[in-house]
């Protein structure tokens, strides 16, 4: 399923996703950020992952379309090197609270407390 609409809103720092099935997702620039499926996040392979820490401000300065099927984000942190396809969006959105408690007892077991653990994804 392709979105038929992507609205950054910097200032929130919010991706808004607008899918033909009528669902809408907000996903905050952190989420997206620790949830990259690039390398550098996700390893090569199972048990390889990295734990994104201090992620709390970053930013998505561009989002360069991938043919029809993906999107690559750009963060102000200097990473870009994960293609976001449709299916992960379209996960990362509709299964957004599992997600996120997921990495924030993460972040927990590690001893890392987040610098704004007021914000809302």
């Amino acid at each position: 399923m392709t979105p038929t609409n992507l609205t950054l809103n910097q200032k929130s720092r919010e991706l808004v996703i607008e899918w033909p099935d009528g669902e809408t997702h907000s996903l905050s620039c952190e989420y997206l950020r620790v949830y990259s499926p690039s390398a550098e996040v996700r390893g090569h392979g199972p048990g390889q992952e990295k734990l994104q820490i201090g992620k709390e401000n970053v930013n998505i300065t561009a989002i360069e379309p991938v043919g029809y099927y993906a999107v690559k984000l750009v963060f102000d942190d200097n990473h870009d090197s994960g293609l976001y396809d449709w299916k992960l969006l379209y996960d990362l959105g509709k299964n957004q609270q599992q997600h996120w408690s997921d990495y924030l007892q993460r972040l927990a077991a590690h001893g890392y407390q987040r610098k704004a653990p007021g914000q809302i994804i």
